[in-house]
């Protein structure tokens, strides 16, 4: 549950930081992923541990947004599965459900994460020189 919990501390930060600093067709769904990963936080139990190990805090700079999101789209994936099978030998029903709790909100933060990617893609369709500009329907 640790792993967890870095996980959607560090898609909190991720989101912040583009909501902030990002691409500005990005900055809505950046929000809204700051607010469904740290729900994802308050699902759970916050881990026991030193501040320098925290990875959302090691969080310096996003230079490439596609990249970023893409790893984090990835992890959160990874995420959701794991809670399904912590969900699948939770031994009470408090663990039972704070893992669907967190895999509902590793979703939600996933989707959102999908949603950006599509943004990044349409916009770098827009762009000149990517080649769709040689055809009119722009289709090559």
């Amino acid at each position: 549950m640790a792993e967890v919990w870095q996980a959607q501390a560090l898609a909190q930060a991720i989101g912040s930081r583009l909501a902030v600093s990002g691409p500005p067709e990005l900055r809505g769904e950046a929000l809204g992923l700051t607010e469904l990963a740290g729900r994802g936080c308050g699902v759970l139990d916050p881990p026991e541990l030193d501040p320098k190990d925290l990875r959302a805090a090691q969080l310096t700079a996003l230079d490439d947004a596609r990249e970023t999101l893409l790893c984090l789209g990835s992890l959160l994936g990874e995420v959701g599965m794991a809670l399904v099978g912590m969900a699948s030998a939770a031994a009470d029903e408090t663990t039972y459900w704070q893992c669907m709790e967190a895999i509902d909100a590793a979703d939600e933060s996933r989707d959102r994460v999908l949603e950006m990617l599509r943004k990044l893609a349409a916009r770098e369709e827009m762009l000149p020189g990517n080649g769709s500009e040689s055809s009119p329907s722009g289709a090559l």
